[in-house]
């Protein structure tokens, strides 16, 4: 008997959540499984996978076919990094010790990776909130400069008026003494 290792949905609509499960080729996708061996979340960036990796190497060495998505999380997460470095262990090309330290080689160099990435696009967006802050202060100052001439527009519009008023009264104050 075959059996997959495939995802199974949870989660609200437009905001899936999986578990990646142990499940018989036939069932249905969010049928019975054997066993749950992991959850994908692909709304987080970069996405979150909690994995158990000691199960999910034994179902990978015991045959347990992935589906294509499965087969990615599972690359990503080293499991066929390790299977494969352990078939190089049964055929005698180097020891157990020997393929432990490739492969936290491996795991450390894809983490830096996966760092530089995270690091990049927050530098990314950083610039991105900076550049949209200057441009909005460059319109609030334009704005700003707008409504500074207006008022001295009107302020001098009425300036004159105020002038003329009471040189008007000072004469009429004059012929009265």
């Amino acid at each position: 008997m075959a059996t997959r290792i495939r995802l199974q949905r949870h989660g609200r609509k437009n905001y899936a959540f999986y578990s990646i499960v142990i499940a018989h080729p036939q069932a249905p996708r969010d049928g019975r499984f054997i066993e749950k061996i992991g959850t994908y979340n692909p709304n987080t960036n970069p996405a979150t996978i909690d994995l158990n990796f000691e199960r999910a190497l034994y179902w990978v060495q015991v045959g347990a076919q992935p589906t294509d998505t499965v087969r990615s999380i599972l690359s990503k997460e080293g499991v066929y990094m390790m299977k494969h470095l352990l078939g190089g262990v049964k055929k005698g090309a180097f020891d157990e010790a020997a393929c432990q330290a490739k492969f936290d080689a491996w795991k450390a160099d894809k983490a830096g990776k996966i760092a530089a990435q995270v690091s990049k696009d927050a530098a990314a967006k950083k610039a991105e909130y900076e550049a949209r802050i200057a441009a909005e202060k460059k319109v609030n100052d334009e704005i700003a400069k707008k409504v500074a001439e207006k008022k001295a527009a009107a302020l001098a519009a009425a300036e004159p008026q105020a002038e003329e008023a009471p040189a008007e009264e000072a004469p009429a104050a004059e012929t009265a003494e």
